[in-house]
């Protein structure tokens, strides 16, 4: 048997394709989430039925139960902790259980982890969003998209951190205590700051996950709404490149503990939310896809693209999977996933 893993959010969309990895090379994995999200029991199934039934154990479980979370964590060589609040609407309109599962999760997880005194390695799944709106920095606006004026490569580490939005302020601080615990305490602590992350087993809806929702509304006859004019840029990752980063961020942990890296697309994998991401879907869908327009939401950005220079360096990681090809993926999964979605 291989390491021991615990996986908070183990049934999620990052975590179920990441614990299916696990499981498929003989790791131990233990998946601690509260099946809050409406696809968590479908991922569990789905896991079940490729793997084995018995094949990972199962706590369900809060990760704002610190108890029953240390407990979990007692025999972990690795913690993986994905279990968060995603959406920064729902931040704002339930702040405290935003900051409760966020900032007071993650503590709950890294208190586990000393708690366990086995020295665990912990990566944790950060966001961009820690950079805030960045104001300051030049944007120019092009036909189909927004590009940065003075920052070809995109977003580095180094970017000052400014949190915006209660959800900024949860996984900011919960950022920032991973850190902290690698410094103060010795742990084998990684940071990932991750952008747009995409692929299979995604139940994505409006307010997150917003690849998945289009594609999913578009196949289930739902209406899309494009906020602000379309032409908002992110850089996107298909989740098998994430978890290579997972995979190399702890094969690495000599190098990689104690560190922040940007995880994303980069500059080679971008797209503009519907100027560019609609001409394409319609070619994948063979049709013209309706859409309705509204004002821009509070806080999104012109654009936001990762630096991924310092992960490629120091762990050897870059995105493999294109954007089309990714896409076509998702679209093929979705499409061949009529039990999970309401289609027409």
């Amino acid at each position: 048997m291989g390491r021991h893993y615990l996986v908070t959010g183990g049934a999620g969309f990052i975590g179920s394709n990441y614990v299916q990895r696990l499981l498929q090379r003989g790791e131990k994995v233990t998946i601690y989430d509260n099946l809050s999200r409406a696809g968590a029991p479908l991922n569990l199934q789905w896991l079940r039925e490729r793997c084995g039934s018995e094949s990972f154990e199962l706590v369900h479980g809060d990760i704002r139960d610190a108890a029953l979370l240390t407990a979990a964590a007692r025999e972990a060589d690795v913690i993986v902790h994905l279990a968060s609040q995603v959406a920064v609407t729902t931040s704002v309109q339930h702040p405290r259980e935003d900051f409760e599962t966020n900032a007071l999760g993650t503590f709950n997880a890294l208190e586990a982890a000393r708690l366990s005194g086995r020295r665990p390695i912990f990566l944790y799944a950060s966001t961009n969003k820690v950079y805030g709106g960045m104001e300051a920095v030049g944007v120019r606006e092009l036909e189909t998209r927004y590009a940065y004026v003075d920052m070809p490569q995109g977003v580095s580490e180094t970017q000052p951190l400014d949190f915006h939005s209660p959800y900024g302020c949860s996984k900011g601080a919960g950022d920032q205590y991973v850190r902290d615990y690698h410094r103060i305490y010795g742990l084998p602590t990684v940071v990932l700051r991750q952008s747009c992350i995409y692929g299979p087993r995604q139940f994505g809806v409006e307010d997150q996950g917003w690849i998945a929702w289009f594609i999913i509304a578009v196949l289930s006859g739902k209406p899309i709404t494009i906020y602000g004019d379309g032409k908002q840029v992110r850089d996107v990752l298909y989740v098998d490149d994430l978890l290579d980063a997972y995979d190399l961020a702890v094969e690495k942990i000599e190098q990689s503990a104690g560190q922040v890296y940007n995880i994303g697309g980069g500059p080679q994998h971008t797209l503009s939310v519907w100027k560019e991401f609609g001409p394409l879907l319609e070619r994948l869908m063979g049709r013209s896809i309706p859409v309705q327009w509204a004002g821009w939401r509070p806080g999104d950005q012109r654009i936001y693209v990762s630096n991924i220079a310092k992960a490629r360096q120091e762990l050897g990681w870059q995105p493999k999977v294109d954007v089309e090809t990714g896409i076509s993926r998702l679209v093929d999964w979705v499409r061949g996933s009529p039990q999970y979605f309401n289609f027409r």
